[in-house]
């Protein structure tokens, strides 16, 4: 029994719409729903746990460094790796410690450098719902699982906005609005098509990041080979060790901050990590000046002895890594444009589970439908084709892929601007939405090129082959020549709005 498919969904893309929406259209909205969550995480926590974080205003705030020497002497119990700050920096807020190790997590009074509370980190709501979210609760597969999900939601979103595309100009009108005065199914139809439209540029965005996050080991090592640069140079300075002679002593915080103050003028210390042994070193996240609103993220690391800079993002790290640094996270939560785009971003969270129950309503009766309908059978995709015909029937798929990628291009522009249009930045969001889609589209040509090999070499001598193989070839290279021109322009002309 073969499914019959609806007019609309003949098309390859209608198809990939519909059993993507099925396979993974539950755990996209669940993580969609989390994420919505998460968007506004800090002020969550804060709310739950208020005798945590809240502390009574009074007039000399201590800084890290006047800070933490007089907790060790106060509290001398307390065994901690990292500190942080919050990135809003109000005065009524604690400063946080964390034991990597234990996963303790201390408040400390910023005025007194008393213990204001203490708690098990993993057993907040807030980590648990991060956890949901990334892995859903299932230790390393889990992380994978949701990164697959999150890709079908790229195309699901990029295959439904094709599905939406009218055939005609005078239709415009009806797919943008839905009609009240219909029964029950066209307007569940109409909403599935209006709110799939409309949130559009914020789903796309969503989910790109939230891809980019899970596979961040090989979107950081694309980065840097797209810029000319090798992943094993990252890995040195990341993984470099302070440099330990017998006797040698680790400089006071004190240092530490003058030190960064040089090497990053006008940065603000958020968290500090410490030496974690004789080779460890210090790591200094910095709230750097300019956008986004949240903060621009910035990377150092100085050796524990001497204070040399081991890494300094400012400089080792090419614009789009800064970019990777600065934006990633902001975009995926929306705090990148302050509460117009966090905003947006909590409703885009929610759209995956209203899209998958409506689309769930309009595909339920069609499929039972079809139960009792039985096709004939399909021709086969495989067909014999000529050599002539392989390489004009690749030439004519390659002009229409660059036609294809132009308009993509466009479009992710157009998705970042919107993105940001409400906070009015929009140049960073249309620059990373045609930056970090590119890795997307290195990875597709990667698995597209052996594709292609093993049908020209196994198929390809017999006079078979597959069209539908040599028609994702020739997409994959335009896009591929269109994106790597838009990036490497992107990257090389100057502009560092990161």
């Amino acid at each position: 029994m073969r499914l019959q498919w609806a007019k609309h969904q003949q098309r390859w893309f209608g198809k990939w719409h519909v059993y993507l929406g099925i396979i993974a259209g539950a755990i996209v909205a669940f993580v969609g729903v989390t994420g919505s969550i998460l968007v506004f995480q800090d002020e969550i926590d804060r709310a739950l746990n208020p005798g945590l974080f809240t502390v009574m205003e009074q007039q000399h705030k201590m800084s890290f460094a006047e800070i933490v020497p007089l907790i060790r002497e106060k509290h001398p119990q307390l065994q901690f790796s990292y500190m942080m700050m919050e990135v809003d920096d109000k005065p009524n807020l604690a400063y946080r410690l964390f034991n990597f190790k234990t996963e303790d997590e201390y408040f400390i009074n910023p005025y007194t450098a008393e213990l204001s509370g203490k708690r098990l980190h993993e057993s907040s709501f807030i980590h648990i719902v991060t956890e949901l979210h990334r892995t859903l609760l299932v230790p390393t597969v889990g992380r994978y699982i949701v990164g697959i999900a999150t890709l079908c939601l790229l195309i699901l979103t990029i295959s439904g906005l094709r599905l939406w595309i009218p055939a005609k100009w005078n239709q415009l009108r009806s797919v943008l609005t839905v009609k009240f005065s219909a029964g029950f199914k066209r307007q569940n139809y109409d909403w599935h098509n209006v709110l799939g439209f409309y949130s559009a540029p914020v789903v796309t965005l969503l989910s790109l990041t939230g891809v980019c996050i899970t596979f961040s080991p090989l979107v950081i090592a694309l980065l840097f080979v797209l810029n000319g640069q090798s992943p094993q140079g990252l890995a040195a300075l990341l993984g470099a060790k302070s440099a330990y002679t017998e006797g040698a002593r680790t400089l006071p915080l004190k240092d530490i901050v003058s030190l960064a103050g040089e090497a990053m003028p006008g940065g603000r210390i958020a968290g500090v990590a410490f030496p974690s042994d004789s080779t460890g070193n210090y790591h200094l996240d910095i709230i750097g000046e300019g956008l986004p609103k949240s903060g621009k993220r910035e990377m150092l690391i100085l050796d524990q002895y001497s204070g040399k800079v081991l890494l300094n993002s400012r400089t080792d790290f090419p614009n789009a890594g800064s970019a990777y640094l600065s934006w990633l996270t902001p975009i995926h939560y929306g705090s990148f444009g302050g509460m117009p785009t966090k905003i947006l971003a909590l409703l885009g969270g929610l759209m995956p589970l209203v899209l998958f129950v409506t689309g769930f309503i309009i595909w339920w009766p069609r499929f039972r439908k079809q139960k009792e309908k039985v096709r004939n059978a399909e021709i086969a995709d495989l067909i014999v084709l000529t050599f002539r015909y392989r390489w004009h029937y690749f030439y004519f798929n390659l002009k229409k892929g660059f036609r294809y990628a132009f308009w993509v291009v466009l479009s992710s522009i157009a998705i970042g601007v919107l993105y940001g249009l409400p906070s009015g930045i929009v140049v960073q969001p249309a620059v990373f939405a045609v930056a970090f889609t590119c890795l997307l589209v290195v990875v597709n040509f990667v698995v597209a090129l052996p594709v292609w090999g093993i049908n020209l070499l196994f198929f390809a001598p017999f006079r078979r082959g597959s069209r539908g193989i040599i028609r994702y070839f020739a997409w994959s290279f335009s896009f591929l020549v269109v994106y790597l021109a838009c990036y490497l322009l992107l990257m090389n002309t100057g502009m560092h709005i990161f």
